[in-house]
């Protein structure tokens, strides 16, 4: 209910007989907000002293005594009757408080959401709560105690150098790191060359990005690497900027004619020491030549031996296929890297995969062995890509690298360009993995040499 009515107080007008609305504010009161010196007005039932207010006398010559020195203003009962509006007024003329009118029942509710805190001034019992002191015996800033002590203390929440540096600065170190710019041997070279044979006869697993990618580290890192390309659609040599249309010697010439490998062969553009064996169309009609030719598994073996100079490794990217192109691999190599994609389809053409080699090792080469494993494409998003890693790992142990190829779109990118990946975007977690693996196996070639082709 809205009250409009009025009521007579001698304590705020300063006279007995001038009319006061209920609603009328102390005189210090502006619409405006509290000014410079005026205070603002206490909730119904609180006591404050209002400024140039002025006090009646008390019958009897006795004023009670109240704590803190504060009066409480009770509101007298007055007679309600309507009053007209007045235009709003911060002041009066004469010292007098011309009324103005609001709502009283609005003011009171916004005022009571307001919790009024006691100051210590309206509460006399009140002690101000003891503050904590620090402990002031450290030696101060600059003093030879506190630069041992500051040298010494490190902050839990203090970042490492990783968490610290920003993620462009970060891809910027791993791209110095994988390019070599001052072409130091910072991967161990073998004490022999080490021919290694990428071969799955499913398609689609990454056996070329695999022989680019791992060549290239190799070769920024100071070894010796030979890229012979076996497979007719020629992606490595497309990878590696090499030309490889109709005419260009190739490898071809070498299995059927008996070129020597050292005039087919052509350095990489940008990288001194990887040099690679381009394969044209030509190479899709070979395996039918190869039938008649004396000694067709082993006619890629025999020019790589005849290569006067020295490599360091030599990676044979195969077809997919088990043909005789891909036998003369497994003949030529000693060891056989078998990238496996991580889908079901990679594992179920494993098993013919390892038959194969088992009859050219009892045949054809002894010395072959399934030395490395590399997982491609790795996707942490599905459980298959865990699961079809755990399988892998379980039934070939050591022999599996511990990077890991995931899928990243810059490794796609690269041969668009003519480059690997790690020329592309040597910042990329497709360069990184690579890189990593690169470094896996040239460690792993040092613990464990192999001898051929001495």
């Amino acid at each position: 209910m809205h009250d409009d009515g009025r009521y007579d107080d001698p304590r705020v007008t300063g006279s007995a007989g001038g009319p006061v609305s209920r609603e009328t504010d102390y005189p210090s009161w502006s619409p405006d907000g509290p000014s410079r010196g005026h205070s603002i007005r206490p909730p119904d039932g609180d006591t404050a002293v209002r400024p140039g207010a002025v006090e009646p006398p008390v019958p009897g010559g006795v004023e009670p005594t109240v704590p803190g020195g504060v009066e409480p203003i009770v509101p007298e009962p007055a007679t309600t009757r309507a009053t007209p509006d007045v235009p709003r007024a911060g002041n009066s003329a004469g010292g007098r408080v011309i009324p103005i009118r609001r709502n009283a029942s609005a003011s009171a509710r916004f005022e009571s959401a307001v919790p009024q805190q006691p100051t210590p001034d309206s509460v006399p019992d009140a002690t101000p709560e003891p503050v904590p002191v620090t402990d002031t015996s450290a030696p101060p800033a600059g003093s030879p105690g506190a630069t041992a002590a500051e040298a010494a203390y490190v902050s839990r929440e203090t970042p490492t150098r990783e968490e610290d540096d920003p993620p462009l600065a970060m891809e910027a170190m791993r791209a110095v790191q994988i390019l070599n710019p001052s072409g130091e041997v910072t991967m161990p070279r073998p004490e022999r060359t080490r021919v290694m044979c990428v071969a799955n006869q499913k398609g689609g697993v990454g056996k070329t990005t695999t022989t680019v990618n791992l060549a290239v580290a190799l070769a920024l890192h100071g070894n010796r690497v030979l890229v012979v390309d076996l497979d007719p659609q020629g992606n490595a040599s497309t990878g590696l900027n090499v030309p490889h249309h109709t005419g260009v010697p190739d490898v071809y010439d070498c299995l059927i004619n008996s070129v020597p490998l050292e005039e087919v062969a052509q350095g990489v553009e940008g990288i001194p020491n990887l040099w690679c064996v381009p394969a044209t169309i030509d190479l899709a009609g070979a395996e039918i030549e190869l039938v008649s030719v004396v000694a067709r598994e082993s006619r890629l073996a025999r020019a790589i031996a005849a290569y006067p100079g020295h490599f360091d490794y030599v990676f044979i990217d195969c077809p997919p296929s088990l043909g005789l192109l891909t036998v003369n691999a497994l003949v030529a190599a000693q060891e056989v890297l078998i990238p496996i994609q991580c889908e079901y389809y990679a594992l179920e053409g494993l098993n013919q995969l390892i038959n194969n080699i088992n009859l050219v090792r009892q045949h054809l080469n002894p010395k072959l062995d399934v030395s490395t494993i590399l997982l491609t494409m790795y996707d942490r998003r599905t459980r298959l890509a865990d699961a079809v890693e755990q399988d892998v790992r379980n039934h070939f142990g050591d022999k599996v690298l511990q990077a890991v190829i995931p899928r990243n779109v810059r490794v796609s990118e690269a041969p668009s360009y003519g480059q690997s990946v790690m020329t592309y975007d040597p910042g990329s977690r497709g360069a990184t993995s690579y890189f990593e693996a690169a470094q896996e196996i040239a460690e792993r070639g040092v613990k464990e040499p192999v001898g051929r082709n001495a």
